[in-house]
């Protein structure tokens, strides 16, 4: 007889460590699973390590059978989320789980149910799951592109997953899309022209980032990135906490020349984000710096050679949305940084994503660059 699973709260520091380890286990033998950095995995799930709990609470559990980690959960509610707008997909009374892994159905179904528990306890009435932890961070469940590695900051799961949240009465609420191209080839003609049209344009001016203006450029970003995105689904405005440890996080990726920034008639009004892929190099460090991990990933940072860059984020101003300046300088900004990528890091793939389902302005872009569809992550939800 199957001995019995019990469902606890993590509590302690060696409870953090144990929730982090599990998929260690889990996805051993999966080929492309990338082991997060131990530390950086821990730092996510530690209130005073990571900003996002500035406006949010959680709440972590472990699945337990016969005194062995065989599941984890969180349950958490963003405070920030809950004052969006109820028809941009959080709002009042949504609260959301996360960071899910269990060995079997029976598992996934109890962990689940105890995140929704705490969830009504906290006076939730509706759950999305799974968003590990902040919508900037690893949102939704991979349910297409089991086939090869996640990008950085992109997730990963079984594909079994998919049929347990299911079963456990979730339906679809978004789908997030990421993109693969070719970035060893040109654009297509028209894409080309575009291009060209709009480097003989004077009002016109594709900048580098100046990494040592860090936080200046950042500020400039984030405002575009706030006013452009502030009608998508999901939009969850980055608090001065959460922008720190970004900055703490991603400097070391950051390179000039792969942050563009446009600026029309002088003034900033699209930005796009380009980041070498860490997970090639942390993929072989088996989630640790020691003993010598530190060494190789260091020199690994001082000129990064990858096969792929990913672009996480890209804007434009929301007042160019509906012109075709908008497209023409998403084209000037892909195109200046296809040529970077592939020149100065050896890049021979690009990943853009993730790009909400409804985004009818980036999907036609990137299909307009002969890119393709390679990884889909999908958000359910239900009613509590």
């Amino acid at each position: 007889m199957a001995s019995s699973v019990t469902i606890r709260p993590v509590q302690s520091r060696a409870d953090r460590k144990a929730f982090i380890a599990l998929p260690f286990r889990l996805y051993a033998d999966d080929p492309n699973w990338v082991p997060p950095l131990k530390s950086e995995a821990l730092g996510l799930i530690t209130p005073e390590k990571n900003g996002w709990f500035s406006h949010a609470k959680a709440q972590l559990y472990l699945a337990m059978r016969d005194g062995r980690v065989v599941g984890r959960i969180s349950a958490h509610i963003d405070t920030l989320a809950l004052t969006m707008p109820a028809d941009r997909g959080f709002g009042p009374g949504v609260g959301q789980w996360g960071l899910f892994d269990a060995e079997d159905g029976d598992i996934a179904a109890k962990l689940i149910a105890t995140a929704e528990d705490w969830l009504r306890g906290q006076g939730m009435t509706r759950a999305l799951g799974p968003i590990s932890m902040s919508i900037w961070e690893e949102p939704g469940l991979l349910t297409d592109g089991y086939d090869h590695p996640p990008t950085i900051m992109m997730g990963h799961a079984k594909p079994v997953y998919r049929d347990w949240i299911e079963g456990a009465g979730y339906g679809a609420v978004k789908d997030l899309y990421t993109y693969e191209v070719d970035i060893t080839k040109q654009f297509p003609k028209i894409v080309q022209r575009i291009i060209k049209s709009g480097d003989a344009n004077p009002r016109i001016r594709i900048r580098n980032v100046d990494k040592t203006k860090f936080d200046q450029e950042a500020a400039i970003i984030l405002a575009i990135l706030n006013d452009a995105w502030a009608d998508n689904w999901g939009f969850v405005p980055l608090t001065p906490p959460e922008i720190a440890d970004v900055g703490v996080k991603l400097k070391p990726i950051v390179f000039n020349d792969l942050i563009r920034i446009a600026e029309l008639d002088g003034r900033p009004v699209a930005f796009m984000i380009t980041l070498p892929d860490l997970n090639e190099a942390i993929a072989p460090l088996k989630g640790s710096l020691l003993p010598f991990g530190w060494a190789k990933l260091l020199l690994w940072l001082r000129k990064p050679k990858v096969r792929t860059v990913r672009v996480p984020l890209m804007g434009v101003v929301k007042d160019l949305q509906a012109s075709r300046m908008a497209s023409q300088l998403a084209f000037m900004l892909i195109e200046s940084i296809r040529v970077n990528s592939n020149v100065h890091y050896g890049a021979t793939r690009a990943e853009i994503g993730w790009i909400l389902d409804d985004n009818q302005g980036m999907r036609s872009i990137a299909d307009t660059i002969d890119s393709r569809r390679n990884k889909v992550y999908t958000i359910y939800g239900r009613d509590l």
